[in-house]
């Protein structure tokens, strides 16, 4: 069989056109991959928080497109004892309630973590205060903080420990303090049930080896369980943070920043001025002063999770 004849079996393989070219691309498939997820982003978080920051520089209010003021709303907040209140009770409400969160949930997480009866329908009920809608909690606290109605009142009364109803709401260090309590229930569920899933990943030899060696149970939780859990810890913290920190729902359902102004957040102020008071270049002004928090809180946690490298056997940076 000649050579010629031998050309003529020879498969040839049809060159790909270009859009077979284009969709063999690993930039393009990724570029159409993340469109829709950066086009949400763009749309429902991107746009909302530039309008934000414009609007704090303007005088816009509700029904009246404003025009440039500069800096004018944030002196005029500067100088805002009401401001400065809800500066100073967002700090304490997070950083109580933070802690509060953080000492129950990991302790809860501790106790969940050994050799329970019925211990997967403890994790469960658990999970309640955090799957209820929040406004559904705050009627609650609502009615159980209420004056003539509160069941802690009436419970009080009936034992004879007081004569009269507890005034938890209509003065402002017990409302205050209510309403702490009330973000603490709600959120030790989170934070009980997210370091549980760390206290799962530690290697119990490791608590075996300490045994041996006569550690004592505050010996193994210092030297093991802390250490291990730092990584998750710190991202649980900075959402706890962050999420106690930008509260709203249950301060407003609750309270409504009253009384006097007194259990204001930035939030519900913002929402405060912005929408029932009309002033939306003020509210965003108020939100836009939330920012530095936050970003604060992501910073501590990117500084936080870099103990990871001693896990790995790195040191530290």
């Amino acid at each position: 069989m000649t050579d010629a004849s031998l050309s003529t079996w020879v498969h040839r393989r049809a060159e790909p056109s270009w859009l077979g070219r284009l969709f063999d691309s690993k930039p393009f498939l990724v570029v159409v991959c993340l469109f829709p997820a950066v086009g949400l982003l763009m749309t429902f978080l991107t746009y909302p928080l530039a309008l934000g920051i414009y609007l704090a520089f303007t005088d816009t209010t509700i029904g009246r497109a404003g025009i440039w003021v500069g800096v004018e709303n944030f002196t005029y907040l500067f100088q805002d004892p009401i401001f400065w209140g809800a500066v100073f009770y967002s700090v304490f409400y997070t950083g109580i309630a933070t802690i509060g969160k953080f000492g129950l949930g990991l302790w809860l997480a501790l106790l969940l973590n050994n050799h329970l009866p019925f211990k997967s329908f403890l994790r469960a009920i658990i999970l309640l205060p955090w799957i209820v809608p929040t406004v559904l909690t705050a009627i609650a606290f609502w009615w159980i903080y209420d004056p003539q109605f509160s069941i802690i009142s009436h419970l009080l009364i009936k034992s004879g420990l007081r004569e009269t109803n507890v005034d938890f709401i209509n003065t402002a260090w017990p409302a205050r303090w209510s309403l702490i309590a009330a973000n603490i229930w709600r959120g030790i569920p989170f934070v009980a049930i997210s370091l549980l899933a760390g206290l799962q990943t530690i290697s119990p030899s490791l608590y075996e080896a300490a045994m041996l060696d006569g550690a004592t149970a505050w010996q193994r939780f210092k030297y093991i369980t802390f250490p291990m859990l730092l990584p998750i810890l710190a991202i649980v913290m900075t959402f706890s943070i962050i999420f106690t920190f930008t509260d709203f729902q249950l301060v407003y359902a609750i309270t409504r920043g009253g009384p006097v102004n007194s259990t204001h957040l930035l939030a519900t102020l913002a929402f405060q001025r912005a929408i029932p008071g009309g002033q939306l270049g003020e509210g965003s002004a108020i939100a836009v002063s939330m920012i530095p928090f936050l970003v604060f809180a992501t910073l501590f946690s990117y500084f936080a999770l870099a103990r990871r490298k001693w896990q790995q056997g790195e040191t530290n940076d």
